[in-house]
C-alpha cells in the first residue's frame, strides 16, 4: 500500500475552535436582510460554500425572483463583515493541531486546508494564526466551481501539493459535507473529528473510515491504520 503523502484539513471546527461564530454570523446576516431561517437549518449546511448556503435560504423565500443575486451578495457582505468581527475578537487553534502539523511535516507528509469560506476569510484566519506557510495548499470554495460535497477542493489541494494518487490522501473534517467530499474524492482516509457542531451519532451516518475525538489523535491513527 502506498504511503500517505497528503493530509487535507477542514478549518473551522477541525483545526480552529468553533464557538458558533459561523452560525451567529449567518443568523445576523439573515436577520439584517429579512431572510427566514432556523439555527438547525444553518447547522445542517455547515461545511458548504457560504454563498451557496445564503443562496439556498434566499431561493426558499423568493422562488427565483429577478433580484435574488443582489440579495445574495448583500447578505454575503453582511455575513462576511460579522464573521470577520467575531474572528478578530477570538480565534483559537484546536488543542494539539500545531503538534499534528509538525508530526506530519516530520514524517514527510504534506498538509493542506480546504474550507467553505471564501478566500478573504480563510486568508484572515491563516494570517492571524501565522499558519499560511505551514500548508502546501490552502483551497477555498471560491477557488473551485463547486464546493462540498463535490470533491474538487480536495483535487485542487492535491494538484498544488503535487500528489497524484487519491490513495495517498487523508481528508479530515468535522461536518457531514466534509465526509461526503472525502468519499466523493475516493481518498484513502475519510476521517471525522468531534470538535465541531456535529456529534458522533450524526457523523457516523456519513461514509467514513474513522471517527476520532480531534486532530490530536491523527498521528497515532496514521501510524496504526495507514
Amino acid at each position: 500500500m502506498s504511503a500517505i503523502k497528503l493530509v487535507v484539513f477542514d478549518i473551522a471546527g477541525t483545526i480552529i475552535e468553533d464557538h458558533g461564530e459561523v452560525v451567529r454570523a449567518f443568523s445576523s446576516a439573515f436577520r439584517e436582510n429579512g431572510i427566514p431561517f432556523t439555527g438547525d437549518e444553518i447547522k445542517a449546511r455547515m461545511g458548504s460554500s457560504k454563498r451557496e448556503v445564503i443562496r439556498h435560504f434566499i431561493n426558499q423565500q423568493t422562488g427565483g425572483e429577478a433580484h435574488r443575486e443582489d440579495t445574495v451578495e448583500a447578505t454575503y457582505r453582511s455575513f462576511q463583515q460579522e464573521l470577520q468581527r467575531l474572528y478578530v475578537e477570538s480565534l483559537v487553534p484546536i488543542h494539539g493541531a500545531e503538534a499534528t502539523f509538525d508530526w506530519c511535516r516530520n514524517h514527510g507528509i504534506h498538509i493542506a486546508t480546504t474550507t467553505g469560506f471564501y478566500k478573504e476569510i480563510s486568508d484572515l484566519i491563516l494570517e492571524k494564526l501565522g499558519w499560511r506557510r505551514r500548508f502546501a495548499a490552502n483551497i477555498s470554495s471560491s477557488d473551485v466551481r463547486q464546493g462540498r460535497p463535490a470533491p474538487f477542493m480536495i483535487f485542487r489541494a492535491m494538484e498544488e501539493a503535487g500528489v497524484q494518487n487519491v490513495r495517498q490522501v487523508i481528508n479530515v473534517g468535522d461536518t457531514p459535507l466534509d465526509l461526503q467530499s472525502g468519499h466523493n474524492a475516493g481518498v484513502r482516509g475519510v476521517v471525522g473529528v468531534l470538535t465541531g457542531t456535529h456529534g458522533e451519532k450524526r457523523l457516523t451516518r456519513e461514509p467514513h473510515t474513522h471517527i476520532i475525538a480531534s486532530v490530536v489523535e491523527l498521528p497515532p491513527l496514521l501510524e496504526r491504520a495507514f
